[in-house]
């Protein structure tokens, strides 16, 4: 990657407190921003990037499946039934026996390549390919969290790394089937990785757990994953699969007595340091004591919408306080303004109002879900990012002020215009940790990224 920058100069900039013009950035060994100047001379210095356009801060991706991205777009055939989440599983299980630890890395560097390029500069991975495709521990019982763990490196982007408990099929104990066991999981086998991918990680890194769901997590080893990740690393941050779709609420209905939302909270120690994914079956009360311990609700709206998974009571969520955040999932969508867009319009047609996604104090829709998702993708990753201040991650999005959808903007407007405009042609640079990912709109090293997950492809799909 580019050599991280000393200072920065921005034409504007989105601060904590409202746009500003003129902004340097000086930037620490670590990448970190080190001071913020409002209305500084425009320096004349080779060791001080000038960025080309309106700078905001990069959008954390709280949720994703790099593995699924080999697969984006290629489940839109109807079967002989109909057609759900349940049956886009079972072809999402079929694409993993192809899937060796070369062709990971490939798939997970060029899906990186195209986030970056998309607005997020970093990502939670929510990583539950354990194991060869029959199931076998390979002899390193880390190489796919370290081949994810290359695949950022490569390209840049900031990762937390989750690896996933998962060790049963169903809320009632069954085992995993053939196509899960690559899945399979421990509490000490998890905790033992984390520890081993900890002793690895860099500024730029952060590793926490994920949950598969509570029909994958049986309640004592959900205790003991969550207590041991505590001793290991106070306030990484955990993250679960919950309520996404009616079937599995059903089934924590006829086999605990209650809703999946409701159980976590009543039976693990959920705090600010958790993200929710997808909670889109939750009732007021729920919603209510979600609210309570200042946890993160993880949408993903375009994986949402594709799977059919219904939505998640964001308005209501918003006005009482909520803390959200976007990821990308399963990848069918791979812009950050994609996924605020949907998340404003999925709400929109199930109110039929406008611009019904607000906080107090900030009228564009646009430039308001920016920040929110920001700031809340940032406290799900466990990163400083998701504002431009003094001790955050040096994660920028410049964008390209010739672009004709950006004439005669400014402040918020530019931000309503890129989420609202439909142009993904946007953004010019991207810094993470203040090194240049993505130069005139195309990241630095994408070509030879891209070829090879062209020949993964072709592998693939023969």
């Amino acid at each position: 990657m580019a050599t991280l920058m000393r200072a920065v100069h921005c034409p504007s900039a989105l601060l904590s407190d409202g746009w500003a013009t003129d902004v340097r950035l000086d930037l620490a060994a670590d990448g970190t921003i080190a001071r913020v100047q409002p209305r500084c001379t425009l320096p004349r210095s080779p060791d001080v990037l000038v960025l080309p356009g309106p700078t905001v801060p990069g959008m954390p991706n709280l949720h994703s499946h790099a593995f699924q991205r080999a697969i984006a777009g290629c489940t839109q055939r109807r079967g002989p039934g109909s057609d759900s989440f349940w049956t886009w599983r079972e072809a999402m299980y079929a694409s993993l026996d192809r899937i060796g630890p070369e062709e990971l890395e490939a798939i997970a560097a060029a899906l990186y390549v195209e986030l970056l390029e998309g607005g997020f500069t970093s990502i939670a991975e929510f990583h539950y390919v354990h194991h060869d495709t029959n199931g076998t521990p390979y002899t390193d019982s880390a190489e796919l969290s370290w081949r994810i763990l290359e695949a950022a490196d490569t390209t840049g982007i900031g990762l937390t790394h989750l690896p996933v408990l998962y060790m049963t099929g169903g809320f009632d104990g069954r085992p995993l089937g053939p196509r899960q066991a690559r899945f399979g999981s421990t509490p000490g086998s998890l905790l033992e990785l984390i520890e081993r991918f900890a002793s690895r990680m860099g500024p730029r890194h952060n590793v926490g757990l994920a949950l598969h769901s509570l029909r994958a997590v049986p309640p004592d080893a959900l205790q003991h994953a969550v207590s041991g990740l505590r001793q290991l690393r106070p306030g990484a941050p955990i993250h679960i699969h919950i309520a996404e779709q009616t079937a599995e609420v059903d089934a924590c209905l006829a086999t605990r007595g209650t809703r999946p939302v409701a159980w976590l909270l009543d039976h693990a120690p959920v705090d600010a340091d958790w993200c929710l994914i997808h909670a889109t079956h939750i009732d007021p009360t729920e919603a209510t004591h979600m609210q309570r311990t200042g946890l993160v609700a993880g949408l993903c709206p375009t994986t949402e919408a594709d799977l059919g998974d219904g939505l998640f009571p964001a308005v209501s969520w918003v006005q009482s306080g909520g803390i959200l955040g976007v990821g990308t999932d399963s990848h069918v969508g791979r812009s950050a303004a994609d996924e605020l867009r949907w998340l404003e319009y999925g709400q929109r047609l199930f109110t039929r109002g406008r611009n019904v996604l607000h906080w107090p104090g900030h009228a564009h829709t646009g430039a308001a879900l920016w920040r929110a998702a920001a700031q809340g993708g940032a406290c799900a990753l466990g990163r400083r990012a998701g504002a431009i201040e003094v001790g955050a991650h040096a994660d920028l999005i410049s964008l390209d002020p010739s672009a004709p959808g950006l004439t005669g903007l400014s402040g918020d407007e530019v931000l309503d215009a890129w989420v609202f405009g439909g142009d993904t042609h946007l953004v010019s640079t991207v810094l993470v940790d203040g090194a240049v990912c993505v130069r005139d709109g195309r990241h630095v090293a994408r070509d030879p990224i891209m070829q090879r997950f062209r020949r993964v492809l072709q592998h693939l799909r023969k």
